[in-house]
Formats: C-alpha cells, structure tokens, sequence
C-alpha cells in the first residue's frame, strides 16, 4: 500500500504504482485499455488539431514548434511521477501523435469547431466502452487514497495514457479478455 493517502491528491505527487493499480480495478480487460488509447487519441487529437488549423489561420510559419512544446510539457509533468520507461514509450506516442497532427494539410476555418467537437464525442466514447468491457473490483480502498472528483479528473487526464501504455505494453500478464 502507499504513502499517497498521507497526502492530498496534486500532479506534483502520484504514485504510478498505485495508480496503475487503481487502473486494473476499473480497466483490467486488453479490449478497454485498447479502446482507452483509442479514445485517448481522438479526444486530444480534436484539441491539437484545433490548435494547429487555428494558428494556420492566423499565419503562424510554423506549427510544429507550438504542438512540441505542448507535447513537452505534458512529457514534463509525467515525468515527475512516472518510471522512466513509461515516460520513454509516452513520449514516443506524443511524437507519433504530434506528426500525424501534422501531417493534415491546411483546412478551411469551419474544420476547427469541428476538431473541437471531436474531444466530447470521444469523451463519450471512452464512456461508453465501460459498457462492453465491464470487468471491474470494489474501489472501495482506492476511492480513499485517490477520492472522486476534480483532483483525480485532472490525475487521470495527465496519466490515463502512460497508465493505458504500461498495462499494454510492460503488463501483459495483466490481459485479460
């Protein structure tokens, strides 16, 4: 068990063990870590893209510089708590990420509100996923280390994706249908 419980829920102080365990009580199955990464990608792909036709737009010479400092600083915050290897195969995601963002040609305008309403509509389908795959334990011990709410929102939008790479990736005696 963690020291995580002595303190309250902050970016600046997670542990990636535990988290990861809280993960597998809620996403124990290949098939939801999966569709996760999936969601995960076209969720922040919405975003990115947004970022990078708006400042198209307004004749920024160059976008690739703006989304890697994005990518870097979301690197840097999950660096802080993360295993190095986690860090390592997040950011080669991050890089496969921000190249396929960028390998879109400039859209019309009207492309950006339609990026932006990618983020919801991948939201609900990660939510949605919870319905196919719903393998899950009680949470009870979890819910009082890492508590519902905003501060674990924010946790897991920084980490669900070293989180999703690790159990895919470093974790496959974890798989489960």
């Amino acid at each position: 068990m963690s020291t995580q419980a002595a303190q309250p829920l902050s970016l600046r102080h997670v542990d990636f063990d535990d988290l990861y365990a809280r993960h597998l009580g809620r996403h124990s199955q290949f098939g939801i870590n999966v569709a996760h990464v999936v969601a995960l990608y076209g969720l922040w792909y919405g975003v990115y893209a947004a970022i990078d036709q708006a400042a198209r737009h307004l004749g920024a010479p160059m976008t690739w510089p703006i989304l890697a400092t994005m990518a870097i600083a979301y690197l840097a915050v999950v660096s802080i708590n993360a295993p190095a290897r986690n860090v390592v195969v997040t950011a080669i995601f991050m890089a496969i990420f921000v190249a396929s963002v960028l390998v879109l040609p400039t859209l019309p305008i009207w492309s950006i509100p339609l990026f932006l309403a990618m983020s919801p509509a991948f939201y609900k389908f990660q939510a949605w996923n919870h319905k196919i795959w719903t393998r899950a334990a009680d949470m009870s011990e979890f819910n009082k280390r890492f508590p519902p709410g905003k501060d674990l929102n924010m946790i897991l939008l920084m980490y669900e994706i070293p989180i999703c790479l690790n159990y895919l990736i470093f974790h496959r005696e974890d798989w489960r249908s």
